[in-house]
């Protein structure tokens, strides 16, 4: 179900691309294995000798390792200056917990700077090891696959020796930072179950915090004398990730922390709720989309000729997508801050945030006002209930206010709002997906509207499932021996029409072009060859996407007796083995996006023979999803079906069960087969 391939051009600001960062952290296991520091045989703090021997959290037995302790120490000094302290110690249970054993510290400069870093192991026999700061590697992040990144983030790499199954690891570190927002995050829940977390906030004289728990059970704070509180959870459980599961910012136990100086939130590096955090946004691109002669002068030549107010917002779009490229600098502020229009016109290229404010900048010379919306690409990350967090967000649309009179089918991604009319969303770094339409990953997420009143969480639209799907065609014959040959049309939208260009936007070998096609074929027959292939409308997004090819198949059909057994459903898998564990299913099932995919297959049965038996029709109708198959014979053409419509975004655990059910009824339909027999002579 989850085929975000093509979605890597969409990037983060800085500040908040710490979790993809995260994702990419397989060269620093090289890295780490590969170096090897000077370890010294100093005793490790009395703070990890005292959860050594406390009793471990409740797991089973595929954990890999255990959280015994941690501690995350914040001190407020200024709106300028904050100071955090880390503790962590581990315990690794099985070979896979050793990452846990390589400490990645993230940092960015001038903004922030490590203080301080040591590591130690405490093994189950023989003396504890040090590692200290001297010790450790200055790295750039991995580099993004898809992406031209200029960013000043580093991290340090810290490789603690003996973490090894049985062993005891431990970490301390802090750093200084002048904080771009007035919040922290303390993420005391992840893939390790945890016995004791504990988080500490330290505010000047007059100052006021406001504290907001996700995905976990408030736990009230000790206040600790001065302005100083804090807060602890005991046995917090691992999360074991599952297939098509939301995502971990919307699953996890959290606790944002938004911190206030006296007189309350100013808006320049602090807020308290959507509205606020819109303006502070706002504040940011203040002066950012004012157009310079070279821009004018570019949408009078892309405009000038053109019909009507659609014709003219294609054009600026199709412009933006296709001729800004995709590169993101993002030194201290930028990555919050977008570029002026006019460098982002002036250099043909910037990141998410730069596209919008080109485009709302270009929007505006034809007098049609647009919006940022500030969002995250995993639908579920921000909910409904979520509160302000500059943390939550890693990607930039915009909203585009349609003139009143104008209306057109292909505007498909719009809302009426209750004040500023008609919006249409467009993302336009998604340079794969038409003008009128976004992404299956955007739709019924929740973005913040940044206008001139402030922000806004708003839910984006959820498109029909029409306009995302595959439908197939094929015409088929089949002969006496079992050899099936014919000719398969596909005509994609949507996101299955992205996906395919994507796969296909720097293949420019022909034999590579058909590999797409080969997958397709080799997921249902055993032997085929492709005698004929043509892509149609790759470079035109505006227009379905397709295959036109034909393949032949040795030995399809199967002999019983003198009967031959065919399978109607020829090609594609509809089925899936998702919810086919031992395990009871946990978390929703996600999909990508609601969708209609079709087959028809038309065979024409060979001579001598005729249709003895057909697979009962199948409808099966859920709230979440459908599918209906059916099959029936004219003359010597036996005539399959089907649909499988996608509904709904998210299958919720009370129905993981039903959608089991529908899978296994998609299944035995894509295996059943049409008996022919041989005709009386």
């Amino acid at each position: 179900m989850n085929n975000r391939s093509y979605y890597n051009l969409v990037r983060q600001p800085q500040a908040i691309k710490r979790r993809l960062v995260l994702a990419a952290l397989g060269s620093f296991a090289l890295i780490a294995a590969c170096f090897q520091p000077a370890v010294a045989a100093n005793a490790a703090p009395q703070w990890m000798h005292a959860v050594a021997t406390t009793p471990l959290p409740d797991h089973d037995e595929r954990t890999d390792a255990v959280l015994l302790y941690s501690e995350r120490n914040v001190t407020v000094l200024s709106a300028e200056k904050i100071r955090i302290q880390t503790r962590k110690a581990y315990k690794i249970l099985r070979p896979n917990g050793r990452e846990e054993g390589t400490v990645v510290v993230f940092f960015n400069s001038p903004g922030q700077k490590v203080t301080s870093l040591r590591g130690w192991s405490i093994p189950a026999l023989g003396k504890d090891y040090e590692v200290k700061e001297s010790d450790a590697m200055e790295v750039s992040p991995p580099k993004i696959d898809g992406s031209e990144l200029v960013t000043d983030v580093r991290a340090k790499v810290l490789a603690i020796p003996a973490s090894d199954p049985g062993n005891i690891v431990g970490y301390e570190y802090e750093k200084e930072i002048n904080p771009l927002v007035l919040q922290d995050t303390w993420e005391f829940q992840d893939q390790n179950p945890a016995r004791e977390s504990h988080y500490s906030l330290q505010l000047p004289s007059g100052w006021e915090y406001k504290a907001s728990w996700i995905n976990y059970a408030e736990s009230k704070p000790m206040q600790t004398g001065g302005n100083g509180w804090q807060w602890v959870v005991t046995n917090v459980s691992g999360i074991r990730k599952e297939e098509d599961m939301p995502p971990m910012e919307g699953v996890a136990g959290h606790m944002i922390v938004s911190f206030f100086p006296p007189g309350g939130a100013t808006l320049r590096n602090e807020f308290g709720n959507w509205r606020e955090m819109g303006t502070w946004y706002s504040n940011l691109t203040n002066g950012r989309l004012d157009a310079s002669p070279a821009i004018k002068q570019e949408v009078a030549a892309l405009t000038g000729s053109l019909p009507s107010p659609l014709a003219k917002m294609r054009a600026i779009a199709n412009f933006v997508q296709h001729d800004i490229r995709y590169v993101a600098i993002e030194l201290g502020i930028g990555g919050f801050q977008p570029h002026p229009a006019s460098d982002v016109f002036m250099h043909h290229y910037g990141d998410c945030k730069d596209k919008a404010t080109l485009m709302s900048s270009m929007l505006r010379e034809l007098g049609i006002d647009s919006y940022y919306v500030v969002i995250n690409t995993a639908r579920g990350a921000v909910t409904a209930k979520t509160p302000a967090y500059g943390g939550g967000f890693n990607h930039v649309i915009v909203a585009i206010k349609l003139p009143g009179e104008l209306s057109d089918p292909s505007l498909i991604a719009t809302i009426q709002h209750p004040k500023l009319g008609r919006l249409l969303f467009f993302d336009p770094t998604n340079h794969l997906m038409p003008f009128g339409q976004i992404g299956g990953h955007l739709q019924a997420n929740y973005g913040l509207l940044v206008t001139p009143d402030g922000g806004e969480l708003i839910e984006l639209p959820q498109e029909p499932a029409a306009m995302n799907g595959i439908e197939r065609t094929a015409s088929l014959h089949l002969d006496a021996s079992g050899r099936l040959q014919g000719d398969v049309k596909e005509t994609r939208l949507g996101d299955r029409a992205s996906a395919a260009r994507w796969t296909l936007h720097t293949v420019t070998n022909d034999r590579d072009r058909i590999k797409p096609i080969e997958k397709t074929l080799a997921g249902s027959l055993a032997t085929f060859h492709i005698t004929r292939a043509t892509i149609l409308n790759l470079n035109l997004t505006n227009q379905p996407f397709g295959f036109d090819y034909s393949f032949d198949a040795d030995n399809y059909a199967q002999s019983a007796g003198d009967l031959l057994l065919v399978r109607l459903r020829t090609i594609g898998v509809k089925s899936s083995a998702l919810l086919e564990t031992k395990d009871p299913r946990i978390f929703p099932i996600e999909f990508d996006g609601p969708s209609r995919d079709t087959d028809t297959f038309e065979i024409t049965v060979p001579p001598g023979y005729t249709v003895d038996d057909l697979p009962p029709a199948v409808d099966a109708n859920y709230s979440f999803a459908t599918y209906h198959a059916k099959s029936e014979v004219s003359g010597n053409v036996i005539r399959y079906s089907r649909t499988f419509e996608v509904k709904e975004l998210s299958v919720p655990v009370s129905k993981a069960d039903e959608l089991k059910q529908l899978y296994r009824t998609i299944a035995t339909d894509e295996r059943n087969t049409a008996v022919l027999k041989p005709i009386a002579k």
